[in-house]
């Protein structure tokens, strides 16, 4: 018997999350890959790796697509729809969780705060370019202490002594580290410093002014971090949960959006043997009024599928070769 299938896909800096959905919104398969600065071949790689999981007789009724690689991930594998990470995140969590007030997203290089009443998106607020506080942050720290990404919050928890870190900037907060480790402080105690630091520096930035009310959904990769979780938990008094699908949320309400779009229609999807294409990015500069927007193509196989990243739409129904 043919299995219906909805498949989400989340591309960002760090990772690339690709979900299946049954037609009763069950989570079949999940899938967390590192995008290595790669978003094309991570894709590629990811549904091929998929397609040997899934039974043989499968339908792809729909495929939704977000994250900041959306646009080039969606014209590569032909998505149903195209979704921002704020309305992705907030449909997959008030699937789960129907009364959530408040989701507490910290991803590879963005934070966000999304407000919620009665399942539907108040306010929302996202970072700016900094980096101090993500996901990309906490890995170069690791890496640099020498401890596994996965210790990192652990170690945090086994902390005895309050160390204050300066969580404002990337750069003065590993000047911070290393001014505290040669004043001879602990690594655990180091490490419990910077999650408290980055979690400070998300409520005077990200969250600033905002009312955070329960239940808290914190979601993302660092909400593996337990250092953070507790951090979180200290300056919120309040409890937060973390729900069982928190790193793959993003792709998970892609696939459940693009459940709602098709209805009946037929899925444009590809399919999963796009690691058989070439595909290449060319650009050129529109200089047709004073924003000079950089325009993308997109090109399969040598013929152009695709053409995004002007301001005034001008090329949205653009004549593809």
């Amino acid at each position: 018997m043919m299995k219906k299938i909805y498949l989400g896909i989340d591309v960002g800096s760090v990772s690339t999350n690709i979900v299946v959905l049954d037609e009763h919104n069950n989570v079949l398969h999940t899938s967390y890959i590192r995008t290595h600065g790669n978003p094309l071949k991570s894709v590629q790689d990811g549904l091929a790796a998929l397609r040997e999981k899934l039974p043989a007789e499968i339908e792809v009724c729909g495929v939704g697509v977000t994250g900041s690689a959306r646009y080039l991930i969606a014209a590569m594998v032909s998505a149903d729809i195209i979704k921002n990470e704020i309305t992705a995140h907030a449909i997959a969590a008030t699937h789960f969780y129907p009364n959530v007030r408040t989701i507490i997203e910290i991803g590879g290089q963005d934070s966000k705060v999304i407000l919620l009443e009665d399942g539907i998106v108040t306010d929302f607020a996202m970072n700016n370019v900094c980096a101090a506080g993500t996901g990309s942050f906490l890995d170069q720290q690791s890496t640099r202490l020498g401890i596994p990404i996965e210790e990192f919050g652990s170690r945090a928890l086994e902390s005895s002594t309050e160390v204050r870190i300066a969580g404002r900037c990337t750069v003065f907060a590993e000047s911070d580290m290393v001014h505290k480790q040669q004043l001879g402080y602990t690594i655990n105690d180091i490490i419990n410093g910077l999650c408290e630091a980055l979690v400070r520096n998300y409520f005077s930035t990200v969250a600033k002014g905002k009312a955070m009310h329960v239940p808290i959904l914190f979601q993302g990769g660092v909400a593996a971090n337990k250092g953070i979780e507790a951090a979180f938990k200290k300056y919120l008094g309040k409890d937060i949960i973390i729900p069982k699908y928190y790193d793959v949320m993003g792709a998970i309400g892609a696939a459940l959006l693009a459940k709602d779009a098709m209805g009946k229609e037929k899925s444009r999807f590809k399919g999963f043997q796009i690691n058989e294409f070439i595909f290449k990015t060319t650009s050129f500069t529109c200089k047709d009024c004073a924003n000079h927007c950089e325009i993308v193509e997109f090109w399969q196989d040598g013929k152009r599928i695709a053409l995004f990243g002007d301001k005034c739409g001008k090329y949205n129904d653009a004549q593809i070769e």
